[in-house]
Formats: C-alpha cells, structure tokens, sequence
C-alpha cells in the first residue's frame, strides 16, 4: 500500500514503499512574472503560500499598443523549460512574436476542431505565417486539421487523421504541431506529436478554462480507450502555453463551469487561500469578469506548473491533481463519452472524495459542506442525475481500472485535516468507499 499526506511547509519524496506526509503547497519554486502588470491586478486576491520571481515590461511589436500579460515558468531538467503566456487583448504582431520564437523549423501543422475552427483558425494560420519583426527572419509554412469536436472522438482514429496528415505533407522531425482548442484537441495534438516519428514539438493555444488551467500544463497527454480515459498516451511537454483569455468570450456558459471544477481543486488539494478567494469571487468568474478570470487562470497556472516541476511523470504528488478524478472518470465511461463534460464529472467525483473523506473523519463536516456550496456555487452537479445509468458495479469495475491502481490496489486522492491538505493512499477504509457509491447511486433510484 502507498500513501502521501501532503502538510504546509515541505515536500518530502520516498519510494512508493513508504508512507510520504506531504503538502501539496510544498515550498518549491515556480518563476511567475507579470508583463505590463500592475501589482493591483485583483484587489482581493490572496498572498500566494509560494516564492516566486516577478518582474513588469510590456509588449509591443511594430506598432504604438501595448498588451499586458502574465508569464508563468514552468521549471524542468535538462533545458525543457517553457512559459504559459496569459493574457487578453493580444493583436496577431503580438500573438505572432510570442508564438513563432517557439518555432525552431519552417512546417508547421496547425490542428483544431470543426467548432473552433469557423472561430479561431484562419486568424491563427495567419498569426504563425506573419513575419513582422525586423528579427524574424522565418518564412513558415502551416498546413492545417480539422478534427471532429467532442470527447467521443477523443479515440486513436481520430487522432491518427493527424498522423496521416502529418505523413502526406512529408513533415520531418523539426516540424512543430499546434494545438488549438480544449482539452481534448490538446490531448490528441499532443499525443499525436510525442509519437509522430519518435517526438516532434508542439504549443498549445488553450481556447477552454479546462485547457488553460490544467489539461495545457504539464505534459499529460493521451486519448481514450472502451475500457478507460485517457489510458493510451503518453508524457510529452509543449515548447509553449499561449492563453488569449479573449477566446473564452465564444465559450458556452456549461464550458466555462466545467473549467472551474479543475480550479476548486487547486484550492482544495494544495492552495486554501485560493479557495478562500474563489468563495468571494465565484460570480465574478461566472460573470467573466476579466480580472478575476486572469487571476484564476495565473494561480491555477502556477500551482500546475509548481507540482509538475517536483514530480513530472506522477511518481507522487502530481497524483494529488486527480481529486475526484478516479469517481469521475468512471462517471465520464460508465454514462458514455460525450455525455458528461470532464469537469462536470470531476465535481461530482470531488463531492463523492469529500464525503468518503468526511465517512472516515479524515475532514469534518464543515468543511465538507463548503466543498459542496462552492460546487454548487459554480452551477456544477455534486450528485448523479435520475436517469444515470450508474451502478455499484459499474463504479468498482471502471474504478478497477484506473491509472492509479498499482499492484492490483485502487489508490485515491482523499482529503485530510485543514483545507489545502490532501493524501494520495491505497491505505483506507474500504467500507467507506463502498458506502459511499452506494450513497450516491441510491440518490438515482430514490
């Protein structure tokens, strides 16, 4: 059995053997510094837990504006360092001198889904081809993919149109993939490129919260298979992250919710300021209210980036980012692909892991409670519908085979003690679990 409790002040690594008493807001660093970005960004916003190194300039490129943006760092080994970009208003010079630098060959593939498309994609083809620094001297060429939207099409088929593309324009490995889109164009985009002739670079251009605050970050990348999300991919990180937070204006209202399930969790697991914060401003994200979005999106970013620099191929702690995902995954295959969104599942999976929490009196019951306001605060489900076709047996079978279970051993992201804490275990209690579902899908037949 495994186990990693995560407290306040230091990250602790051991061998998967030995019980590990962590926090997930360990003191390690993440560089985050603003660009033209004054230190009143967000009144209320929290003092961040964590160090980090800032600094303020400004973008302009060929011409008399001025765009204000955010970049976090995330740190890796051996030279793989890269920024998230965070801003708005970006003109396409500016958008162009801070995508095409990631740009090290001349093909580019540019690849999105039939929603965005119609959108986003002639503006970003167009981005990647200008040439407007006196610097710059690249003459690109960027082919194009349009996918199938929605996560049933998150499947290896679809994934390999990209594949097939790829090989008829006889693109070679200095070729660079671009994602644009959600979470699930970036996963394929991604998974696609880790492959595609043994690893070729891609960016991501995240255009959903869900994208921008977790699924862009980090490297995780995959598609879907009958028996599990997610289970066929691999770890490959992007050469960039570049968030327009304009593109979230076209996002429909069930879109913006879902993205803020991952952003609850980063206050639950890691960040209790955070959470603190988003209690005070849940209708000013609701309302896509500019500040408050841009500041969610940059602390969601710097959590990410932070966790992911300490434990990259999810050995440990990274694990601790998949609260409520075990339930919700099961949720997600078990109801068919397409019918929940990601985040719409992982809610109902963060209130299922409170209450198997709050059952072991790892939590007590407040602070259960508060994990179900805010959820419901954010419009999101915390209990499955009357037509879900949700069984007992369906979560233990789904749950079985969950990338977490190690020899044979289901293991959870739970909460324990004060907000912000959380343990990655196989060591609990096995009734609880099974109370628990059992809990939840009595709610379907009442």
């Amino acid at each position: 059995m495994t186990s990693a409790l995560f407290p306040t002040r230091w990250l602790h690594l051991a061998t998967t053997a030995l019980l590990l008493s962590i926090n997930p807001a360990a003191a390690f660093s993440t560089t985050s510094s603003s660009c033209s970005l004054k230190s009143s960004i967000h009144p209320s916003s929290p003092r961040s837990p964590r160090s980090s190194t800032s600094s303020s300039t400004s973008l302009s490129v060929a011409s008399s504006t001025t765009t204000e943006y955010d970049i976090v760092k995330v740190d890796l080994t051996n030279g793989r360092d890269y920024p998230i970009y965070i801003g708005s208003d970006f003109t396409d010079a500016e958008a162009a001198s801070l995508l095409r630098k990631h740009i090290h060959g001349k093909r580019v593939l540019l690849i999105t889904n039939d929603r965005i498309a119609p959108m986003y994609l002639e503006r970003y083809q167009q981005i990647l081809l200008s040439n407007n620094d006196s610097h710059d001297t690249k003459q690109l060429i960027v082919d194009t993919v349009v996918l199938p939207d929605g996560e049933e099409n998150k499947t290896y088929d679809v994934m390999a149109l990209i594949l097939n593309k790829a090989l008829e324009l006889g693109l070679d490995r200095k070729s660079t993939f671009v994602a644009l889109g959600g979470g699930v164009i970036g996963d394929m985009v991604g998974f696609a490129s880790a492959i595609y002739q043994r690893g070729v670079n891609f960016i991501q251009i995240p255009t959903t919260v869900m994208a921008m605050v977790d699924s862009s970050v980090g490297g995780k990348t995959g598609v879907n298979h009958p028996l599990g999300k997610n289970m066929i991919g691999a770890f490959h990180q992007p050469q960039c992250v570049f968030i327009d937070t304009n593109t979230l204006n076209t996002l429909p209202d069930r879109e913006l919710k879902s993205g803020i399930s991952e952003v609850v969790k980063y206050g639950l697991i890691r960040d209790a300021p955070f959470f603190e914060w988003q209690e005070k401003n849940m209708n000013k994200l609701l309302q896509r209210d500019p500040e408050a979005t841009r500041y969610a999106i940059k602390r969601s970013c710097e959590n990410k980036a932070e966790v992911v620099q300490a434990d990259e191929l999810e050995a440990g702690v990274r694990a601790t980012l998949n609260l409520g995902h075990t339930f919700g995954h099961a949720i997600e295959n078990g109801s068919g692909y397409g019918t929940w969104l990601h985040g719409e599942g992982v809610s109902i999976g963060t209130a299922m892991a409170a209450t198997m929490s709050e059952k072991m009196g790892w939590i007590d019951e407040g602070l259960k409670q508060r994990i179900y306001d805010i959820l419901e605060s954010a419009d999101l489900p915390v209990k499955l519908p009357k037509d879900s076709p949700m069984k007992v047996e369906t979560f233990n079978k789904l749950m079985s085979l969950d990338k977490k279970v190690a020899d044979g051993q289901l293991r959870l992201i739970l909460l324990q003690g004060e907000l912000g804490n959380c343990k990655f275990t196989g060591d609990f209690d096995t009734s609880a679990l099974q109370e628990t579902i059992e809990e939840f899908v009595k709610e379907i037949e009442a």
